[in-house]
């Protein structure tokens, strides 16, 4: 198994920029068709997708192994909330991974009858499921942090960020010369509602980990929604969606520190 996880992370590059790749193709074909391109343009890019997509599902031969090493060190984690999600998270795409191998392989003929209907949308609710844990992890720790920064000693979450308040505008103060401020974007919320905006927003700003798994999450669920017929969002948004959190993904193996961790 060792071999395979080492086989998994020397593709995990490529995989992520066949995936931008693919989704950018879906996106220029949605942009395209509205364009009114002609069909043999149209058809050469989702010809190209599909190559992409086919090439993604080599490439992912030895991932179902990584997930199952990372949800065996999972298991281990002193949080028990923490624990289970991410633990049934990469238990989930390790089955999401083995799906897309009997894709692959219906696909290039070695499983001839294969319902690959059936085996896609099998894959998208593993991939949903994991999915749903993730952004679960994500608004645990999101609220444990904030939790931590309301009761320190430090006010660092009432410095307001650029375009929502000025310290002042936060508080309901008026000041002299108030028209030299920028309006506050929150000023029409309840204070509580307004502090806790604030406070949410300090706290993604001094953990971008956090921030940029929590994005990347966000935008990768719209895919499998709108593969399930969930919630129909058309090519457009999704290309849109998997080009930029690909984008973010590359980013996360470009500067490790950006990983969010365990």
């Amino acid at each position: 198994m060792d071999s395979w996880v080492r086989f998994s992370a020397q593709s995990q590059a490529k995989d992520r920029l066949f995936r931008a790749a693919q989704y950018a193709c879906t996106l220029l074909g949605y942009t395209l068709l509205k364009g009114g391109a002609n069909r043999d343009l149209l058809s050469k890019v989702k010809l190209l997708e599909s190559h992409l997509s086919l090439a993604r599902k080599l490439l992912r031969l030895g991932n179902s192994a990584d997930a199952l090493e990372a949800a065996k060190r999972a298991v281990h984690l002193s949080d028990s909330v923490l624990r289970f999600c991410i633990t049934v998270a990469h238990l989930n795409r390790a089955m999401y991974f083995a799906c897309d191998n009997v894709l692959w392989a219906g696909r290039t003929g070695l499983l001839s009858g294969l319902d690959q209907d059936k085996w896609g949308q099998r894959s998208f609710r593993y991939y949903l499921f994991a999915l749903i844990l993730s952004l679960t992890r994500d608004a645990y720790e999101i609220s444990l942090l904030m939790e931590r920064e309301s009761r320190g000693t430090g006010a660092s979450w009432k410095t307001p960020s650029r375009g929502l308040c000025s310290p002042a505008q936060e508080n309901g103060e008026a000041l002299v010369g108030a028209a030299s401020e920028p309006p506050c974007l929150l000023a029409p919320l309840p204070t509580h509602l307004r502090r806790r905006l604030l406070l949410l927003a300090a706290v993604l700003r001094g953990n971008p980990p956090l921030a940029l798994d929590l994005l990347k999450n966000l935008l990768d669920i719209f895919i499998p929604l709108d593969r399930l017929g969930l919630y129909r969002t058309g090519p457009g948004f999704v290309g849109a969606c998997g080009l930029a959190s690909s984008v973010l993904s590359i980013l996360t193996m470009v500067y490790p520190w950006l990983k969010l961790k365990p």
